[in-house]
């Protein structure tokens, strides 16, 4: 089955008791039980729920996994992973990554005893010098939020196979549609589902899809027993969503193109950093490895100047300035003060996120009216 096919058709069956052809919302808690443990495969909803199962059966099917598990949010998809590691473990992890996830990983599991090593990715030959006998667990975003660095997941999964640690990758900005990480090597793919998954921004979920069962089976129990579970109403909504993702991606991408080299051109743009370009330093890999290039774009002012970069979003009028990404409506942000604001200065700064950097997340809209707005609002 093809992609484009799996997104309607992908670990679906129609609801047996009426034939729905929709996974009906199972808006319940509980299940009825003939006699103590004899139940029809359900007994609470934090463990299984009819609605949840059928999402995370999609979720499998569309990242080429054998199992799929769906949370509350992408940082609980990312909690129940971390949680697979014990005090004294450590942690390679990308060093330009979402701002959440460095806060959890630096506020929360540091705490804990495990240590994290936040290093450029690009070369993925530096990652096997701060890889010793307590890591445990390589963390990778690729492209990276929000500098779009693009990193050889192939090469990356070599070096964990080879040390025999595990290899997790935020699939969250390419989506299946672009990047199947596991056919690449890795061990388990995260999502933040709320973005390009949902598609609608009217959902907040995580989700992790992996082909060992062993591995699956460690993460359930995690689900489980820690239950950052979603509900039935967003598991529902978060089906619908899968449902559309291949023509959504298509718009995506088109419209990312044309507002790249819009900005690319533009006298007032110092930088734009999107993985389409010849002169992207790993467009080569993510021509490899991607279907396509996505419709995450960011870039900076000529002058680096803070007060330019807050206007622009603040006078921008198709473009809504809001967090979060991946929805039909284009989005743009200010990650030092949004998305990354977690994140100390100085450590932004060395990665890139300098204060006139924006982040736009293109829509679908017609790309006409997207380059208009920016048109008019840079000036």
């Amino acid at each position: 089955m093809k992609f484009n096919t799996k997104t309607i058709h992908g670990g679906q069956e129609h609801d047996k008791a009426y034939g729905a052809v929709m996974p009906p919302i199972y808006q319940t808690s509980t299940y009825a039980q003939s006699t103590p443990g004899g139940h029809k495969g359900y007994e609470y909803s934090r463990t299984h729920n009819p609605t949840r199962h059928a999402l995370e059966n999609a979720l499998a099917s569309i990242e080429n996994g054998n199992h799929g598990l769906a949370f509350a949010s992408g940082l609980a998809a990312i909690d129940a992973v971390i949680k697979l590691l014990s005090p004294g473990d450590e942690v390679v992890s990308t060093n330009d990554l979402y701002g959440g996830s460095y806060r959890l990983f630096t506020k929360i599991y540091e705490d804990f005893g495990i240590k994290f090593h936040f290093i450029g990715m690009e070369n993925a030959d530096v990652i096997e010098s701060y890889i010793n006998n307590n890591t445990k667990l390589i963390w990778v975003e690729t492209p990276t939020n929000p500098m779009m660095n693009v990193i050889d997941i192939e090469a990356t999964a070599r070096i964990a196979k080879k040390h025999e640690v595990l290899l997790a990758v935020d699939n969250t900005f390419a989506t299946p549609y672009l990047q199947q990480p596991l056919d690449l090597g890795a061990d388990i793919v995260m999502h933040s589902a709320t973005k390009y998954i949902g598609g609608h921004s009217d959902l907040v979920m995580g989700a992790l899809a992996v082909k060992d069962d062993a591995l699956a089976e460690k993460l359930y129990f995690i689900q489980n027993a820690s239950g950052a579970v979603c509900g039935p109403q967003d598991s529902f909504l978060a089906l619908r969503g899968i449902k559309t993702l291949h023509v959504r991606m298509q718009r995506h991408c088109e419209n990312g193109r044309a507002v790249a080299e819009y900005l690319a051109a533009h006298p007032k743009i110092e930088k734009v950093y999107w993985p389409g370009f010849e002169t992207h330093p790993n467009h080569d890999i993510a021509k490899a490895q991607m279907n396509d290039f996505g419709g995450m774009v960011s870039f900076v002012t000529k002058g680096n100047d803070f007060d330019e970069a807050i206007k622009i979003v603040e006078n921008l009028k198709i473009f809504t300035l809001a967090e979060s990404l991946g929805g039909v409506e284009s989005l743009a942000g200010h990650p030092a003060s949004m998305t990354h604001a977690s994140i100390p200065k100085e450590l932004r700064e060395k990665s890139g996120v300098v204060d006139s950097l924006i982040r736009l997340s293109v829509g679908i809209e017609d790309k006409e009216d997207l380059i208009a707005d920016l048109k008019q609002a840079i000036g």
